[in-house]
């Protein structure tokens, strides 16, 4: 091999090699600093926030202690009939909910809301078993129904509780908080407020002079009559601005009647009357409308006796409910919704 040749092909190597670190060191400066930025796409950033979300834990005081809640729960149950409303009007289907007293299993007005929830059973003593097999991640109760199996619900999933079983508002702030779903339940508040306003200024405006009626909340039972001072329906009505005769100012939930010389006790401007459909009870109601005292009464006497329903106005005790109320209370005054 000749020197010539020898120094043509060592040329050609060193310039091979040198074209090769060229490649390299362009690719090297595309990957740091020429390629494209990947950006995040919207959805990925709101999965992210939503992961960051759900990894919240919050300490929810309540009835019966504090409860630590990880996220927002996706398999809830509900263990009285205000909370099961109130999730419906979350738009969220409990996993399991305990039977309605009257209708069941639920309530005809939830119904359609509560298809695939699993029967739990009565309220006062709801199966065990059956929650425990649900998997929930929350379960909502109540200090008054379930005080005595609190622990053996807390041993299953977290659990909170409210006092009663008809303050709506505070069964919608409970779960609102309990749910990771506080803008919604200051939202379903703050239109249930807008209503009362509205029905306030639109009751004055009609009635004049003549508002506010006093009310009796009217009910028969077989071998009785009650009037209710206040739980669900005279909560409400307290707040639409209704007053109570002055021999129902108590704050106990009501009286029992067993004699008809007591019809005079319900004397008030307007009546409200709910009964179970059964003809003991009908019975019962007809009579004591035939006593010569019921003629006597104002309500009779202006026509302004109202037959109500019984799940609405007092079995149900929740947000969904008391609005089907309101509507009623409209209606009936003759005032527009």
């Amino acid at each position: 091999m000749s020197k010539k040749m020898f120094s043509v092909s060592n040329l050609a190597i060193v310039f091979a090699i040198l074209l090769a670190m060229m490649f390299i060191a362009t690719g090297c400066g595309s990957t740091d600093s020429n390629a494209p930025v990947e950006e995040t796409p919207e959805e990925t950033q709101e999965e992210q926030q939503e992961e960051v979300s759900n990894n919240d834990s919050r300490e929810i005081v309540h009835a019966m202690g504090t409860t630590v809640v990880e996220g927002t729960p996706q398999r809830i149950v509900t263990l009285y009939q205000g909370a099961t409303d109130a999730a419906v009007a979350f738009g969220v289907t409990p996993v399991g909910a305990v039977q309605s007293w009257v209708e069941q299993p639920f309530y005809e007005y939830l119904r359609d809301d509560l298809e695939g929830t699993v029967d739990l059973g009565e309220e006062n003593q709801p199966n065990l078993e059956e929650i425990a097999k649900l998997k929930p991640d929350l379960i909502i109760a109540s200090q008054m129904r379930h005080e005595e199996i609190y622990d053996q619900l807390t041993a299953i999933a977290p659990t909170v509780t409210h006092e009663t079983v008809f303050v709506f508002e505070e069964t919608v702030e409970l779960m609102g908080k309990a749910m990771n779903k506080e803008e919604e339940a200051n939202q379903l508040l703050a239109d249930w407020d807008a209503r009362v306003a509205d029905f306030q200024t639109k009751a004055q405006e009609t009635l004049g002079d003549e508002w506010p009626l006093n009310v009796s909340i009217l009910n028969f039972r077989a071998d009785h009559a009650r009037i209710y001072f206040t739980g669900f329906a005279g909560s409400i009505l307290a707040d639409l601005g209704f007053t109570r005769p002055e021999n129902q100012q108590s704050e106990e939930w009501g009286i029992i009647l067993e004699d008809k010389e007591a019809i005079t006790e319900m004397n008030a401007d307007i009546f409200y009357i709910f009964n179970e459909d059964d003809p003991a009870v009908e019975q019962t109601f007809e009579e004591w409308k035939a006593h010569p005292l019921w003629a006597t009464l104002d309500a009779v006497n202006n026509d302004q006796v109202y037959m109500v329903d019984a799940v609405t106005w007092n079995m149900a005790g929740g947000i969904i409910a008391a609005n089907l109320m309101l509507d009623d209370v409209y209606d009936r005054l003759g005032l527009e919704k």
